[in-house]
């Protein structure tokens, strides 16, 4: 039951582009027990079928930019490819306090981008 609550959690996420990975990766690694290396191998696992209903609902409301798309994708595959020989060759221990840094950035980059927002509307009100 908890896989299923964990998948549809990540899937909704990961619907609306906010990186339901991320999300999944964090419930594996707390509620399943998963190792780092296994939580975040999973997540790429997820990501295929989750990204391609995405892509394909983005592409019919024509919400794609596909020249950036294709940049972007060229130099995506080659930085997961790095990414992938690095974090495999890393220990746990490093690879998840650089995992919880990544989403301290994120959650401070999201408060600061909300309260600019705020501000933004209060000073229009």
């Amino acid at each position: 039951m908890v896989e299923i609550l964990i998948g549809l959690c990540a899937g909704i996420v990961s619907g609306t582009g906010m990186g339901g990975g991320t999300i999944l990766i964090l419930l594996l690694s707390i509620f399943i027990g998963l190792d780092q290396h296994v939580a975040q191998a999973t997540n790429l696992v997820f990501f295929i079928p989750t990204a391609i209903a995405a892509i394909l609902l983005s592409l019919k409301n024509k919400k794609i930019d596909l020249k950036l798309g294709l940049n972007i994708i060229i130099f995506g595959v080659i930085g997961a490819a790095l990414g992938a020989i690095i974090s495999s060759n890393m220990d746990v221990k490093i690879l998840r306090k650089i995992f919880g840094i990544f989403l301290l950035l994120i959650s401070i980059y999201e408060i600061y981008s909300w309260y600019k927002m705020y501000i933004k509307k209060k000073k229009k009100a």
